[in-house]
């Protein structure tokens, strides 16, 4: 196990450092001169070359690699454009947002996905698989953007079951002020006792959280069907329906856990994949996360924003990866081995 470990923490390692690369070098692709968009378009020649020289500019490119390594391990993320505040510290107020809205639609996605993938596997050619099959097509086929506004018209401008947009009721800063902890709302919410700033932060969740978890629940139950379809044709599946074990008990006593391994995988890279369609979603609902201020970043060139949040997004991917692969190898032996 620890053998396993250190490889999988080698490799995760190795694909950051890519990572860091791969932004360093777009940084200096984008058009445009950060220096300008620093120091503003009517900054004089010497406004700029003092731009330049903050920001090391002028600089070798491999001086400028290196200063930028030097920095992200220092947890010096550089200073944005727009805001004139230090990166780390925007990342830090806007990211509990997005981590809230994602973490949100992935209990919504699993907990939707892995019983209809199990509903679909157990009535293989029948309607209720039918049925699982069609919807978790549709969900993955909708464009998030479009079904975000679909959404947002018909529950909350139409009928008027959820708010329209935001991340709670703004007259609540006044009236029941959070004490902020965390910066995820509902969970300082939650731990201080403040059930009306709880109430409408959940209540402004479900509708962005429902179109996020829109399009992993729709994949998760495609693959748990099939997993469990391959696993219920395996020798053990056999020995239990010898034994006299219905068909149900065979897929969600014997079958599940085998089947676990391909499912967890995809977790991780629906995980990324709802990380970047949250960003859309932020946008239609106005929530206050890492998709908005991506979107201020790139209208102002802001390049050490946007470097910012493709490294949280890279790393996120990379730590959800790495705690399934040591997931399954605690569920599967044979992951070990493999690895």
């Amino acid at each position: 196990m620890t053998g396993y470990l250190i490889r999988r923490l080698g490799q995760a390692v190795l694909v950051v450092a890519g990572v860091i690369v791969l932004t360093f070098a777009i940084m200096r692709l984008v058009p445009g001169d950060p220096a300008v968009a620093y120091a503003g378009p009517k900054a004089s020649a010497a406004e700029l070359a003092a731009a330049r020289a903050r920001f090391g500019l002028d600089d070798p490119l491999w001086v400028q690699l290196w200063n930028y390594v030097r920095d992200l391990l220092s947890g010096e993320w550089g200073t944005s454009l727009h805001t004139r505040q230090p990166v780390a510290s925007d990342l830090t107020t806007v990211f509990p947002a997005s981590l809230e809205l994602v973490g949100a639609a992935l209990i919504v996605a699993v907990a939707a996905g892995v019983p209809l993938g199990v509903l679909a596997a157990r009535y293989k050619g029948k309607f209720p698989d039918f049925s699982v099959r069609l919807s978790s097509m549709l969900a993955v086929s909708v464009p998030v953007f479009w079904l975000a506004l679909a959404v947002q018209t018909v529950f909350a401008s139409n009928l008027g079951w959820f708010p329209v947009a935001g991340e709670y009721d703004a007259t609540l800063d006044t009236t029941s002020p959070l004490r902020v902890y965390t910066n995820i709302t509902a969970v300082d919410a939650l731990f201080t006792g403040n059930w009306p700033m709880l109430t409408s932060t959940l209540e402004h969740l479900v509708l962005p959280a429902l179109v996020v978890a829109a399009y992993p629940a729709g994949v998760i139950a495609q693959m748990t069907r099939a997993a469990l379809i391959e696993e219920a044709g395996q020798d053990h599946a056999r020995m239990a329906r010898a034994l006299g074990f219905g068909e149900t008990a065979v897929l969600t006593r014997f079958s599940l856990r085998p089947a676990a391994g391909p499912v967890l995988s995809l977790i991780a890279l629906v995980f990324a994949y709802a990380i970047v369609n949250g960003f859309l979603v932020e946008a239609v609902f106005n929530w206050p996360g890492l998709g908005r201020y991506a979107a201020d970043s790139i209208r102002s060139l802001d390049t050490p924003a946007i470097a910012g949040v493709t490294l949280v997004v890279a790393l996120l991917y990379v730590l959800a990866n790495l705690v399934v692969d040591l997931l399954q190898s605690l569920l599967d032996p044979r992951v070990r081995k493999a690895g």
